[in-house]
């Protein structure tokens, strides 16, 4: 496993597991969203900095991969790798693991700052850009997970 600044942890909630027993794909789309909220503490926007700062994130675009399947109780970890940074954008990809190591899903995002007043994209305030910056110069040096940059479709044989 990559060195990581960043992590969340869940377990799979009884509520979560569906009809074939394991958890819903709608339940990972919750944790890896609930991984970005904590995420976005992390780097200085809780609560509190968010009103003072008039500042937020939206999530532009997300791209799961589910790759097995986790059971009721089982333990959920997700960390981020920032795959590229500019001003105002993070493009990252959110990967949850078990207690096991074993890579059960990805969250490939595109994360957008956000000035509340104005309602349009900003750069990030100061403290929260030295803390992208400080992740980024760990995270640009990673190879990226194979299931970034990925796409949708079916592969038709010629």
């Amino acid at each position: 496993m990559t060195e990581q600044t960043f992590q969340y942890k869940n377990y799979v909630h009884q509520d979560w597991v569906d009809y074939n027993g394991h958890m819903n794909d709608a339940a990972y789309a919750k944790v890896f969203s609930l991984a970005v909220d904590a995420f976005i503490d992390a780097i200085g926007l809780d609560a509190d900095a968010r009103n003072e700062k008039h500042y937020t994130i939206f999530t532009l675009e997300t791209h799961l991969c589910y790759l097995q399947e986790a059971h009721q109780d089982e333990a959920l970890y997700v960390t981020v790798q920032l795959l590229d940074i500019d001003a105002k954008r993070l493009h990252v990809i959110f990967t949850m693991q078990n207690d096991n190591d074993d890579v059960i899903a990805t969250s490939e995002q595109m994360l957008m700052g956000m000035d509340t007043n104005e309602g349009k994209p900003a750069p990030f305030p100061t403290t929260v850009a030295s803390i992208i910056e400080e992740m980024w110069t760990k995270h640009k040096q990673l190879e990226a997970p194979k299931q970034a940059g990925r796409t949708i479709g079916i592969k038709r044989k010629n």
